[in-house]
């Protein structure tokens, strides 16, 4: 190997016509750019979703709704469950912990727990926000609604 036989690899070097070179060259004159018009300048770039002049699709659609940016969500997780879950488990101390690990919530969810079924046992259950129906069932067991942060 010496510099008479280096080549580039192959695929890296893009053998196109050169615009802007002269008229002889095919593609001189306006370059393909076609006469005057925005897109003929240096410095173009299309807005994204524009259309050529139509009415674009974003304008076109209906507008309705709101969504409120400081809203905050709970997954809701019923009595009933936490009784099933402590049958299963035999366990009588429920937090945000054991329910990541049965799926039930994500790791970055809050927890709220409400009062659809009866709870049977006493249970210590640790959430971040109770329905009154819920923690007046839970202390009427004999078990304890425990606010986390």
């Amino acid at each position: 190997m010496d510099l008479s036989n280096l080549k580039p690899a192959a695929g890296s070097v893009k053998k196109g016509k050169r615009i802007g070179r002269g008229q002889g060259s095919g593609r001189g004159g306006t370059s393909t750019k076609g006469h005057n018009g925005a897109q003929s300048r240096s410095g173009y770039s299309k807005k994204i979703g524009f259309e050529g002049g139509q009415m674009p699709l974003q304008r076109r659609i209906p507008k309705f709704g709101f969504r409120n940016i400081n809203r905050v969500e709970y997954s809701a997780i019923n009595l009933d469950v936490l009784q099933q879950l402590a049958n299963d488990l035999k366990v009588t101390k429920i937090d945000k912990q054991t329910l990541i690990d049965k799926n039930l919530v994500g790791k970055k969810d809050l927890v709220k727990v409400l009062g659809r079924g009866e709870v049977s046992s006493s249970l210590e259950v640790h959430a971040h926000k109770f329905s009154e129906s819920a923690k007046s069932a839970i202390e009427k067991a004999g078990g304890s609604a425990n606010i986390i942060e």
